[in-house]
């Protein structure tokens, strides 16, 4: 009967193994297999990293099977030395393997983070092939919303939303910012994740080596709609690119404030839009927060607050907000003393200033 069960389990587990192994075979590895030149790297960078650590990890998995199996109780041959507890040959190897990867990837890692910068401008198409002089990126701006994807072409005039074109083996420059929580912008096949936030403008220098349909996502959990926040991501070659933006011009409708503010409402499962026109600096005021007319922008306040000194001045901008870094002491001289070295009379009076203590004699000063 138990022989009876096992078999039947058995060919329970291979029926449900097979199923399970046609899916997989569907899967396209995109991280593995890019067509950008930076997600190239990345992906050489994971393939390098992985081999280093393996060159540790995988002598250790079969030395640990070697040794339970050579010196087990059973087998006469092996030495038993009790005293034993210390060899300075194994020690060295033991502690210099491991350190000589350390090195490499620390070195690796190091120079690939600066070569890797999403804000370093690009030196290169692909391997051995260098940026033309005179090549202008082309510009795309980046706005993230609740929960769909507004990419803006400030030079061709048009936007797009959940649906992203780049010409292969241009340079793109993206320009991204978010209009409410924090978000991940992510196109496997073009680059890494670069975080895109509310008030903040973050950059990504990337480009297409082949043309061909994929997706990109956000990486960053933002509620209900995260799991239908994607584009597609289109490469095609220059005249391609260009009928596009002529298709996307013969949409016919603009993306004005008013057609901002509407899309910026929280929407799911949101289908590929296309805007003729755009208006005049609306990535700007989006990323300052004040798209909605007669809303003050952030770099306007900030603006205001430093050329009055960073004081408690009271108005419209900047009412009571503290001095800034370039703001300039409010007591005319070039250096400020310390509130630790002041004298008790010195620090003034309030709610929130604890009472000094009484002095105990003459010229005494209690540290603060």
């Amino acid at each position: 009967m138990r022989e009876q069960t096992t078999a039947v389990a058995r060919r329970l587990a291979r029926a449900g193994t097979i199923p399970l192994l046609l899916t997989l075979a569907g899967c396209d590895m995109v991280v593995m297999n890019p067509t950008g030149d930076i997600a190239v790297q990345q992906r050489d960078l994971i393939l390098i990293a992985t081999g280093l650590m393996l060159l540790i990890i995988v002598p250790v998995m079969v030395l640990t099977v070697l040794f339970a199996w050579r010196y087990r109780a059973g087998n006469p041959r092996a030495n038993y030395d009790p005293k034993f507890d210390h060899s300075t040959s194994l020690e060295l190897v033991i502690w210099s393997c491991p350190l000589l990867i350390i090195i490499c990837l620390g070195a690796i890692t190091w120079s690939s983070t600066h070569l890797l910068d999403p804000f370093r401008p690009l030196d290169r198409i692909a391997p051995g092939r260098p940026v033309p002089p005179g090549t202008r990126p082309l510009e795309v701006q980046v706005v993230a919303m609740d929960w769909k994807w507004l990419f803006i072409y400030p030079e061709q005039g048009i936007a797009t939303v959940n649906e992203l074109a780049l010409p292969v083996d241009v340079p793109v420059r993206f320009s991204i910012t978010s209009s409410t929580q924090m978000n991940t912008f992510y196109a496997p096949t073009l680059a890494g994740m670069i975080y895109a936030m509310p008030g903040m403008r973050s950059e990504l220098n990337a480009v297409l080596n082949a043309p061909g349909e994929s997706w990109g996502y956000s990486g960053n959990y933002t509620g209900a709609g995260y799991s239908h926040m994607r584009f597609k991501l289109i490469g095609v070659d220059g005249a391609g690119f260009d009928r596009w933006v002529q298709q996307a011009k013969a949409a016919g409708t603009g993306l004005a404030t008013a057609e901002y503010l509407a899309l910026d409402r929280p929407s799911e499962r949101v289908p590929v839009m296309r805007f003729a026109s755009v208006a005049e600096g609306l990535f700007d005021r989006a990323l300052n927060q004040c798209v909605e007319p007669g809303k003050p922008c952030a770099a306007e306040v900030m603006a205001r607050d430093q050329q009055r000194g960073g004081g408690h001045a009271h108005g419209e901008f900047g009412s009571g907000m503290p001095a800034g870094r370039a703001g300039s002491p409010s007591s005319g001289s070039s250096r400020t003393e310390p509130a630790l070295l002041r004298d008790a009379e010195e620090k003034g009076t309030g709610p929130n200033v604890t009472a000094p203590p009484h002095p105990t004699g003459p010229g005494h000063r209690t540290p603060y």
